[in-house]
């Protein structure tokens, strides 16, 4: 299920033992899908104090920064936003200095902006304020003050509206659950030590308190400054994005091989399913809950592989982002990862392709129902505006109570400008030459349309055991035409088959894709009850169409009895 980010604010700012506050801060948090293409947005500012202006400077970047970084478009990314509206901020208060006759850089501000979007903290910092990062129970220091020594006090090296040219520093970090981003001027955290203000964090739970007993703790420090304090704290985060995902495990490093009985953050082994050249899988418990999970790991071999790694690591964000029961699920760790690894669902039972081996002509009742729930996770994938793009028997399980879960989201195709951008996506999937839809051997992008060819080839084979197109190597390169494929009925290889459900087939299979179904359900529902027109388009079709292998049996057959007629004529004639 969904979830949306939601981000609890507290916030405190008093004057000090100062006669006027320079200090600003706000917060924004948008609603629905504003909350979604801009984040969650707080800034904070303290006003040079030798300027005259100062709190104006301080409070027109803090108000002007939020509304116009909210106005800007939705398709550019936070960093671009958020930088073009600083820069234009920065310009605007450079001109107004240079117009101030008489009174040289009257509106001067630090300016520090958090922005939270999805999962991830995007950080834009200009002077002495700050932005700390408080999380598992450890304060960090994010930001780097803009400051320089002369004599024995310091002065700021770089301000809002200071020069025409503006260096912004920036950074990301991945949040989570229970995080808290603290903002502070330099009345607050020039007097406070890191360890106070863990204990401050520490005691009080609400936010505002939380701000007010900063403030206060300073201000009793004898701190002579205007004083400011805001707090986010993170409560629930929205499903990664594929991009923070990559962000985020990129970082780790690939675990050796593991033998049972060895241990990886919390997880213990309990058995190998599979080590290979590519990855390793393993039954692990949590030692803590002792939940069973399947532990999934790359190999070695592929560490400087950015392609293989980037299906590893969208293996791991499709799980998480579908969530449907004949989609098998990954899940989100319950402690900090150290490695390069996911969990995933643990199933009991067997791969279709064992189903087929062990099912020889099974009923056709046998076959809708496990078709059925194929075409329920291939919904939710096409609800995720996502292509399987390797659907084959091997990636598909069936569960000891007969549940179908679709596996392998490696090559998933996933729509969105962000993640199109992906190295992975490209014309032809690393899918199975036998089950991938003819179009990617066109160098044409799949579509729906695409799983549904591979759909109704896992569908003929469970009906016939075999497959409806001659198998191609591998190595057979592109096609040049659809005309190279030629579809074999499936009462060639069963004649039992029911010609509607042929027809049926054979439509889903159909090189072309315009000429396919629309739908899913319109397959489903054609092999379920005959479908008299499709079945009568098919009878009139050429027998080449309806029954190649018979069409060239007929044709050896008749070029055989026309070269013994002419054998016959000639011999006839000479005697």
């Amino acid at each position: 299920m969904a979830k949306s980010l939601q981000v609890r604010v507290g916030g405190y700012s008093i004057a000090g033992q100062k006669a006027i506050n320079q200090d600003a801060f706000a917060v924004k948090i948008p609603d629905h899908h504003e909350l979604d293409y801009k984040g969650i947005v707080a800034v904070i500012a303290d006003g040079v104090s030798s300027c005259e202006d100062s709190h104006i400077a301080s409070q027109t970047a803090v108000t002007s920064f939020i509304n116009d970084y909210l106005s800007t478009s939705p398709n550019w990314s936070v960093s671009t936003s958020a930088s073009k509206v600083i820069t234009s901020l920065n310009r605007w208060l450079y001109q107004k200095n240079q117009q101030n006759h008489g009174v040289k850089d009257s509106m001067l501000t630090t300016f520090t902006a958090a922005v939270i979007k999805s999962s991830t903290l995007h950080a834009f910092h200009v002077g002495d304020t700050r932005i700390y990062l408080y999380s598992n129970q450890q304060l960090e220091k994010l930001t780097t003050d803009h400051v320089a020594m002369s004599g024995k006090r310091t002065h700021l090296t770089r301000a809002l509206g200071a020069d025409s040219h503006l260096e912004v520093d920036y950074l990301k970090r991945l949040l989570s659950e229970g995080d808290r981003i603290i903002l502070t001027s330099d009345g607050v955290h020039s007097v406070l030590t890191p360890e106070m203000m863990c204990d401050i964090l520490a005691r009080e739970h609400d936010l505002d308190a939380q701000a007010k007993a900063l403030v206060d703790l300073a201000l009793y420090k004898a701190s002579d400054d205007n004083l400011t304090a805001l707090i986010l704290a993170v409560d629930l985060l929205p499903n990664e994005t594929l991009d923070e995902t990559q962000q985020r495990l990129t970082q780790l490093p690939i675990p050796p091989v593991l033998q049972v009985g060895n241990k990886i953050d919390g997880y213990e082994v309990l058995d190998i399913i599979f080590s290979g050249t590519r990855s390793h899988m393993y039954k692990v418990k949590d030692i803590e809950t002792g939940a069973l999970f399947v532990l999934k790991a790359p190999s070695e071999y592929f560490t400087e592989d950015l392609l293989y790694l980037d299906g590893f690591i969208r293996e791991e964000w499709v799980g998480l982002t579908i969530d449907h029961p004949n989609v098998m699920k990954t899940y989100k760790p319950l402690r900090p990862k150290q490695f390069m690894y996911y969990l995933g669902e643990y199933i009991v039972g067997c791969d279709l392709r064992t189903w087929i081996n062990e099912h020889p002509e099974p009923a056709l009742t046998a076959v809708r129902e496990i078709t059925k729930q194929i075409i329920a996770g291939l919904r939710a994938f096409q609800r995720n505006d996502m292509v399987h793009q390797d659907l084959k028997p091997e990636n598909i399980m069936l569960t000891t109570e007969g549940k179908v879960k679709i596996l392998d989201f490696g090559t998933v195709l996933i729509a969105g400008s962000q993640e199109m951008n992906s190295p992975l996506d490209k014309s032809i999937p690393q899918g199975s030459v036998n089950y991938i839809a003819p179009e990617y051997l066109m160098g044409l992008p799949g579509t729906m349309r695409s799983d549904l060819f591979s759909l109704g080839v896992i569908v003929y084979e469970m009906l016939v055991g075999k497959l409806p197109y001659k198998e191609r190597s591998p190595r057979a390169g592109k096609l040049n035409s659809y005309a190279e494929l030629t579809y074999t009925p499936g009462k060639y290889f069963r004649k039992d088959l029911p010609v509607w459900v042929d027809a049926a087939l054979q439509k889903a299979l159909q090189p072309d894709p315009e000429n396919r179904y629309e739908a899913f359900s319109e397959f489903f529902t054609d092999i379920s009850a005959p479908n008299r027109a499709l079945e009568a388009d098919l009878q009139h079709r050429p027998i080449l169409e309806k029954n190649p292998v018979l069409f060239w049996k007929l044709t050896a057959l008749a070029l055989l009895l026309g070269n013994l007629l002419q054998m016959f004529y000639h011999i006839f004639n000479a005697g």
